[in-house]
């Protein structure tokens, strides 16, 4: 089985234009995010996939595996149906680009033993909240599962409600998911399902429309997205803080 890890990094971006190529401690920022996803001992191979030629040209100076595609993708998940039509392989696991903290086990988490091929299939990792302020967060999406970790809902709202119980944990989506061919195939000719639309979680589609969506929990290091140039200076901080710099 083929596992190819794609490093998705776009240079548009509302808050922080260009920050796949923010510096930190002399290397952009999308070195670290490879480099950390270099480290996954489940990936057969890792690609950067981006729309813009700054990127590309980065990532060739510094030896990183990179494929140009379309930058009319609405979603990362449109992206990667085009990856998959580029670079054949089992399974596809996305891994976001602007997460130079992104820790190895989650992307490890996202790749199953067996992919079901005859079905549309993906994997979702997700990781219990440490802090209890990000469980009413909107930006932190939270997710519900039955016995087996088959996906049953995700929300921006804390759910489920702790009406009648506290004895339960608040898992949150990881933005590492992972799709068989048959399942980026189906997001390529469908459209945004009820819920899809009422909360802005493109990754609903599949539950919208009953695909299997497999949660694959995991206990890993608290992982940060960069969407402004303050979350920069914190992640800066923070990966000082935890030796993964070599200054």
């Amino acid at each position: 089985m083929k596992t190819l890890g794609v490093v998705a990094s776009r240079y548009a971006s509302t808050r922080f234009p260009g920050k796949a190529l923010a510096d930190i401690y002399g290397r952009p920022m999308v070195w670290w995010v490879y480099q950390q996803a270099l480290k996954s001992a489940r990936l057969d191979e890792l690609i950067v996939a981006t729309d813009d030629a700054r990127i590309e040209a980065v990532c060739k100076k510094y030896d990183m595996n990179v494929i140009m595609t379309s930058d009319r993708h609405p979603t990362t998940a449109s992206r990667m149906l085009e990856v998959s039509q580029k670079i054949a392989a089992d399974f596809y696991v996305t891994i976001n680009g602007d997460e130079p903290m992104i820790d190895p086990m989650a992307i490890d988490a996202a790749v199953p033993d067996r992919v079901l091929q005859d079905t549309e299939f993906g994997t979702n990792t997700i990781c219990p909240f440490t802090d209890p302020v990000g469980v009413v967060d909107p930006t932190n999406i939270k997710v519900v599962f039955d016995d087996n970790f088959k996906a049953l809902y995700m929300s921006r709202t804390p759910i489920p409600y702790p009406y009648a119980s506290l004895a339960f944990k608040y898992y949150k989506h990881v933005g590492v998911i992972g799709y068989n061919r048959k399942m980026l195939e189906f997001y390529g000719t469908s459209t945004p399902g009820r819920f899809e639309k009422i909360e802005g979680i493109d990754t609903l589609r599949f539950i919208d429309y009953g695909k299997l969506l497999q949660f694959c929990p995991a206990e890993i290091r608290e992982s940060l997205s960069v969407d402004t140039p303050k979350d920069l200076e914190k992640v800066c901080g923070l990966m000082k803080e935890e030796g993964l710099v070599d200054l």
